[in-house]
Order: structure tokens, then C-alpha cells, then sequence
């Protein structure tokens, strides 16, 4: 069969039915970040009635996970790790192995009623899928399922074998795909399906997530000279973090982070201080957010928020490394991968798929870590993802399976 044939053979299996249900399923099923077994299981079952080879959900060591010196941090609680991998094979033994992966874990549903069903119901209105997870990212393992189901029941042997991999953990640092990766880092290349709407991400800023703790002195507020307010003291602290952002945006090196509108943000997400109205207050307690920019390492970016905050902090701020360490990570843009789904996209889509990057954190950089060339391409929603009422249009998910079917069927070689 030629390749032309192959891909509209491919694509015509596609059962955009059973699509669309499958990620109804998924959506349905809670799994916030550190519960995730119940819907590797229900991925799993969806990849053995997908006809896909060496389904299975593996759990892997997570002390020994933790005690590993590139372990990339963690927020959520948590008891166990797991993953659901399958596998479609290639035409020969030695074919390339392409990674599609996708996480299945997802953040919290919030306490602010949705307008769409529960966060978890999964209602499709006007052509929108509605859940926690639609978008971000249930939709990308869904649409790479179906495009290897698709592949498979045409009877096409892709000339790469294609291992599908639902990870956890990826909201809270990439523990998932991190120890997959530990375990089988011979992938040739990694498209991760995150909402992109359709642009190949080949450039993705990193994020450390740091704590700080002010310390004042404690009086009464009727005699608060006698006192030094934690919050007070907290405000240069403030201050020079806007000036680190501003600094690490003055000039920015990488030709497709310069192009976005603020390449690499600073944030402060939460600050408490005080216990009583009257009291001058003794602590506060901040936690943020910072960039780690391409072609910097993790160290180099912890190094520039130390000496912001200590600096401004004159002595009275502590300040530890909490929950997820994201590396940035980049892939060439004239690289055969990104060229590929460049086309893939273009191609489905009908409009040129752009080449960019992105100011946020995901399991990209894992795999580039190692070596391994990876984009991001999926459908849109990233500005929904983590919000009320988040939603993935259903149109976009079987444009994405399509986009996916011609990756696997073009895909040959990385080098």
C-alpha cells in the first residue's frame, strides 16, 4: 500500500463516535493529581479494545522514584505512582519508537459552581465537551488512542512502532513520565498533545515553585513601634520579584520565547500572615512561582530568585524549593520532527501550523532532558485549562486524531 494510501486509509477508520465517548469516559472520572489509578484503569481497558499490544497499568517504586537525584519535585499527596502504557508495532523489529504522551491526571474542580454539569459530568453542549481535564489534557490521550486504534484496524504497519503513554503526576512536576522515562528512555522521538491549539510547541519555559517565610516581631497593635510587621518586611521582598520579572524579559535570547507577550512571568500565588487583627504580625508565609528560561539551568534560575528575595529580605526571609522543578526545554525548528507535525497539522487543519513557544511547564522537557526530540501540538484550551467551566471543542479532538494518524503514518526516523 503507498503512503498516500495508507494515511487515507488511516484516517477513514477513525470512529469519531467511539472517540468522543472514550473521552467522555475519561473526563467522567476523577483524577485529580495523586488518585489517579481508577482512570489508568479505565485507559487501560479503552487501549485493549483499541486492539493495542502490551496494554498495561504499571506502578512503579515511588520511594525509590524520590530518592533519585533528578527527582523533579512533587505537591500532591500521594501513595503510589502509576501509569498506563500499550504499544502499536512497527513493520520491523528494529522500527523507531515514537512516544505519544499524555497526562491523565488533573487539578482540582474548584469551589465556584460550573454553569456546564459538575465538573465531572462530562456534558456536551454545542459541539463543547465540558470537565475538569477536557482540554487539559483527557482530549490529547484520547485523540492519540484513536489514531492508533485507526491505524490499527486499517491494516497500515507504521514503519516506527508507537508506544502510547498515560502518565500522572504531570500537574505536579511530571512524576509520571519521569519514572517511565527512568525505566525506558529509548524513545526516538515525543509528541505530547497539549492544548497548543494546533501551533507546534518546540520551546517550553520551566517553572520552580519556591516558599518563603518573613519573620517580624510580634506586639501589640496599640504599641506596634515596639513591633516589626512580617508584612512590612514582606514588601521589598515583593517589589524585587517585579523586578526580577522585568529583568528576565529585558532581553530575551530565543528567537520563538521573544515573540510571546511575556515569555517569563514571576508570581506570588499565595500569602498569609497574621493570626489576629490586633497583633502585630510575627510571620508570613508566601508561595510562587518562578521561570526557568530556555537554555538556563534549573540552578541558574533558583540562583536569580535567591538573590532577589534574600537580597530585598535584609535578613529576615527564609526561603525552600516546594512542589514541582520544571527544566525548560527546545527542539530544533527545521528538526524532521517539527516539520512533520507542522504538515500533520497544517495539512488537517487547513490553516499553517505555527512554530512557537510557550511560558509554561510540561513533561517536554523530560524527554529533551534525555536526548529525545519532542514537540507539543493539540487542540486549544490552554487558557481554559484549571478554570471553571473547562471545556475542549469536539471538533478540534477528531481534527487532533487525524493530525495524530498522519504523525504515526509519516513518522520514520528523528535523526
Amino acid at each position: 500500500m503507498k503512503a498516500v494510501d495508507e494515511v487515507e486509509a488511516a484516517l477513514a477508520a477513525l470512529n469519531d463516535a467511539a472517540l468522543i465517548a472514550d473521552l467522555r469516559a475519561l473526563v467522567a472520572t476523577a483524577s485529580v493529581t495523586g488518585d489517579e489509578r481508577e482512570v489508568m484503569q479505565l485507559a487501560a481497558a479503552q487501549a485493549r479494545r483499541a486492539g493495542l499490544h502490551g496494554v498495561q497499568v504499571v506502578a512503579y517504586d515511588l520511594d525509590a522514584v524520590r530518592a533519585d537525584a533528578d527527582h523533579p519535585g512533587e505537591e500532591a499527596d500521594r501513595t503510589e505512582l502509576v501509569n498506563v502504557r500499550a504499544r502499536l508495532e512497527g513493520a520491523t523489529a528494529g522500527a523507531p519508537l515514537l512516544a505519544l504522551c499524555a497526562h491523565l491526571d488533573v487539578v482540582g474542580p474548584g469551589t465556584t459552581p460550573w454553569a456546564h454539569g459538575s465538573p465531572w459530568s462530562a456534558v456536551v453542549e454545542d459541539g463543547r465537551l465540558y470537565g475538569r481535564g477536557s482540554a487539559d489534557m483527557k482530549a490529547g490521550f484520547a485523540a492519540a488512542l484513536h489514531a492508533l486504534r485507526a491505524v490499527s484496524a486499517a491494516g497500515v504497519v507504521p514503519r516506527c512502532a508507537v508506544e502510547l503513554l498515560g502518565v500522572s503526576s504531570e500537574e505536579d512536576g511530571g512524576l509520571g513520565a519521569f519514572a517511565a522515562l527512568r525505566e525506558d528512555p529509548g524513545y526516538a522521538a515525543c509528541v505530547v498533545p497539549e492544548p497548543t491549539g494546533f501551533d507546534v510547541v518546540c520551546a517550553q519555559a520551566g517553572a520552580i515553585t519556591f516558599t518563603g517565610v518573613v519573620h517580624g516581631v510580634a506586639a501589640h497593635a496599640a504599641h506596634r513601634l515596639k513591633g516589626a510587621s512580617a508584612i512590612d518586611r514582606y514588601l521589598p521582598v515583593h517589589a524585587a520579584l517585579h523586578a526580577l520579572e522585568a529583568e528576565l524579559n529585558t532581553s530575551v535570547d530565543h528567537a520563538l520565547m521573544a515573540a510571546l507577550e511575556l515569555p517569563y512571568p514571576v508570581l506570588v500565588g499565595r500569602v498569609a500572615a497574621g493570626d489576629w487583627s490586633s497583633s502585630v504580625p510575627d510571620r508570613l508565609e508566601f508561595e510562587g512561582r518562578a521561570p526557568v528560561r530556555v537554555g538556563e539551568t534549573l540552578e541558574q534560575a533558583r540562583r536569580a530568585v535567591e538573590a532577589a528575595i534574600i537580597g530585598a529580605g535584609d535578613g529576615h526571609v527564609g526561603l525552600r524549593w516546594s512542589g514541582g522543578q520544571f527544566a525548560s526545554a527546545a527542539t530544533a525548528v527545521d528538526h524532521p520532527l517539527t516539520q512533520l507535525v507542522q504538515r500533520a497539522a497544517s495539512t488537517v487543519t487547513g490553516a499553517t501550523s505555527r512554530v512557537t513557544g510557550v511560558p509554561w511547564g510540561a513533561d517536554m522537557r523530560l524527554f529533551a532532558e534525555r536526548g529525545i526530540p519532542t514537540v507539543m501540538c493539540g487542540t486549544s484550551g490552554i487558557e481554559r485549562a484549571h478554570a471553571v467551566d473547562e471545556y475542549v471543542a469536539t471538533d478540534e479532538v477528531l481534527a487532533l486524531a487525524r493530525t495524530l494518524v498522519r504523525v504515526i503514518c509519516g513518522f520514520e526516523t528523528a535523526a
